[in-house]
């Protein structure tokens, strides 16, 4: 059985107070208390202090481009989808620049899980706006405020039927740790965003700030209604829900490839000489 001390990397270089650090603690106990081990599980990160995180925990990895996280994802789950594969975003690295990848992923329901490190800025970068960064907010390249509206990503999740819609909060670690393990278990596309705040550059949404907002999801509320779902998706301000919001059981990406519904794609045999005749052709 693996314990804590397992999945751990190297030593993290992120920012004192960072909610990557809360995030990472929930995480490797979801992990042994699901009963996993390092080598049972793939990470796929992009760019960005949240494509750090699998330099940070022992782990099957793969870092790929910026914004280009869900296609490497999507590709280790069909090759073997025996094991779990999980995708650690950030939000301008999910949902700005693989905004398009992230919309796809939803509606094929491919088993991925993925976990999006949502400041609310560029912290990479030094303090940029991100597409979830409040309308008006001044920022180093905004002078003069943001001026686009924030994107929700949990409404455009509901709204696209993506079968798991979550939101944590970094500064809530034992009911993160729970949304991680559900997340795990469900079968299909997992999104949770997570609340986390970088002490760095965003002197505005602060573990105070979203204290004082963050409430957990009634117990008697149903994530199997879509429209209370969306309704509770556009709830984001004075108060904030945290929790699972939206939950459907469709069928996965991969239950339509029959070619690897019995055996994952890398138990099944090759023969390369099989190629020989259709390579020759091209001689």
């Amino acid at each position: 059985m693996a314990h804590l001390d397992d999945f751990e990397g190297l030593t993290p270089a992120w920012c004192p107070g960072c909610g990557n650090f809360a995030i990472k603690k929930a995480f490797k106990e979801a992990m042994v208390e699901l009963g996993l081990e390092p080598h049972q599980i793939t990470i796929v990160s992009g760019i960005g202090q949240s494509g750090k995180f699998p330099h940070y925990v022992r782990c099957n990895t793969f870092n790929g481009l910026h914004g280009r996280t869900l296609p490497v994802a999507t590709g280790l789950r069909l090759a073997n989808h025996g094991m779990p594969v999980l995708a650690f975003a950030g939000d301008g690295d999910c949902y700005g620049e693989g905004g398009n990848h992230l919309i796809h992923a939803m509606r094929r329901n491919i088993s991925v899980k993925l976990f999006v490190h949502d400041n609310q800025i560029y912290g990479l970068t030094k303090g940029q706006a991100s597409p979830t960064t409040a309308e008006g907010t001044v920022m180093k390249i905004q002078p003069f405020g943001v001026q686009s509206e924030p994107l929700n990503p949990l409404a455009l999740a509901v709204a696209l039927d993506c079968s798991f819609v979550a939101r944590g909060f970094a500064g809530d670690g034992d009911h993160l740790k729970g949304l991680i393990k559900e997340a795990m278990d469900h079968r299909g596309f997992s999104l949770l965003d997570i609340l986390q705040p970088c002490v760095t550059f965003n002197k505005v949404n602060t573990y105070d700030w979203y204290k004082t907002r963050c409430y957990h999801i009634e117990p008697d509320y149903n994530p199997e209604n879509r429209v209370q779902a969306f309704e509770k998706a556009l709830e984001f301000g004075d108060r904030i829900p945290i929790g699972i919001l939206y939950r459907n059981h469709r069928h996965t990406y991969e239950d339509g490839i029959p070619m690897i519904k019995e055996t994952p794609l890398v138990k099944q045999p090759f023969d390369l000489s099989a190629m020989k005749g259709i390579l020759e052709e091209f001689y």
